[in-house]
């Protein structure tokens, strides 16, 4: 079988939620599968570690233009994917971010994360809002079956988008097999390096307005107020939105000097700054899945995290939850968390947690997945 994945995503330095996704479960697949032959289709050259060279049935197809905006993402699919399809007679596309051509009568599974943009319009640039509120209901229903990583999601894509949820397969997030428990030296040797040697508080996301960075900046002003042992905040994440309410919160921090921005940090780092952390504040108004917080579990870091969305699914009893709206609710468990005992027994249940996702896991979900999309038991 000729089975066609959409990476182009896989951007070196550049990774975010689903790139990861992206990488994580074709390396198993195209590993597992050697009988198939995959055609992966990029926008640009690609980094050699994301050609996965070690396999012989993998097929690198670079196709134009580069698709990082919307009039781009539609000539990327709607010309550029179409045309590949029927050259390489592909029987099956996987579209791992959910884009896929709509005159393309090739079977497809697109894997939809969430539709965030559905619930709120301020989260994207404009064009960007429209493309996705508008293609993406097509996207739904022309998709042959469609993958999500939440029954949360599963079941906000059915209502929303009118779908019969039969039609639509959950199969859960994984975290870098990099995250891992640091030894004491290590995490004095991060802390030296970010924060001067203080403990820290650890948000990780791009920053987007649901992330919610605005409403963590006001409630550690609020802890700051007692602190005496010079706790930082450190945010990891490329600066995608910083205006309006996040820029005002951010403008008038009183201890705006210690909130430590590193931008972009590779797993590698990430796992030892993730391990060192007092804990991973992550306040988001809406997630479909919210893999930080699975990543903090298997780095042993306890989480506070909203009420809201997917993220019980995912933390179920190991995690501190908050109302993410409110600042006093976010210091209230941060303070909770001085508690040695309570952090030591939210880890402990995040160790029984994080057993039930693995990327393992992930990608023989999604191959079943795929083989329900073309009726192959």
């Amino acid at each position: 079988m000729r089975i066609a994945i959409n990476t182009r995503l896989l951007v070196k330095g550049k990774m975010d939620g689903i790139g990861w996704f992206t990488y994580e479960t074709v390396r198993r697949m195209v590993k597992a599968h050697p009988e198939h032959s995959f055609y992966l289709l990029y926008d640009r050259h690609p980094a050699p570690e994301f050609l996965f060279s070690d396999c012989n049935n993998v097929v690198p197809v670079i196709l134009c233009p580069p698709a990082r905006h919307p009039i781009l993402w539609w000539a990327f699919f709607e010309v550029s994917v179409s045309m590949a399809l029927k050259c390489h007679r592909i029987d099956l596309l996987l579209s791992p971010d959910g884009f896929i051509p709509l005159h393309s009568e090739v079977p497809s599974l697109a894997v939809i994360h969430d539709i965030n943009f559905e619930h709120s319009t301020d989260n994207l640039k404009a064009s960007h809002q429209r493309y996705m509120t508008h293609f993406f209901p097509r996207f739904a229903k022309k998709a042959t079956r469609i993958a999500t990583v939440s029954a949360y999601s599963k079941n906000d894509i059915s209502n929303t988008y009118h779908i019969d949820s039969k039609k639509i397969d959950v199969v859960y997030d994984g975290a870098h097999e990099g995250y891992r428990p640091h030894s004491e030296e290590e995490k004095t040797a991060i802390r030296r390096r970010f924060t001067d040697g203080k403990p820290y508080l650890i948000f990780i996301s791009t920053i987007l307005k649901r992330k919610n960075l605005a409403n963590l900046l006001r409630a550690f002003d609020k802890i700051k107020q007692e602190d005496t042992t010079g706790l930082k905040l450190v945010v990891v994440g490329s600066r995608v939105w910083w205006q309006d309410e996040l820029a005002e919160a951010y403008d008038n921090m009183a201890n705006q000097c210690d909130v430590i921005m590193p931008g972009h940090v590779e797993p590698e780092e990430l796992s030892a700054l993730l391990s060192a952390a007092e804990a991973l504040v992550y306040p988001s108004y809406f997630e479909g899945f919210g893999i930080p917080i699975l990543e903090a579990m298997y780095a042993e870091t306890a989480v506070i995290a909203s009420c809201t969305t997917s993220m019980p699914e995912v933390g179920g009893e190991a995690v501190l939850y908050i109302n993410p709206a409110n600042p006093d609710d976010i210091a209230h468990a941060i303070s909770r968390l001085s508690n040695e005992q309570l952090r030591e027994e939210l880890i402990e249940k995040g160790r029984l947690q994080r057993s039930k996702f693995s990327w393992d896991i992930t990608s023989n979900l999604l191959w079943e997945s795929m083989m329900k999309t073309i009726n192959l038991p």
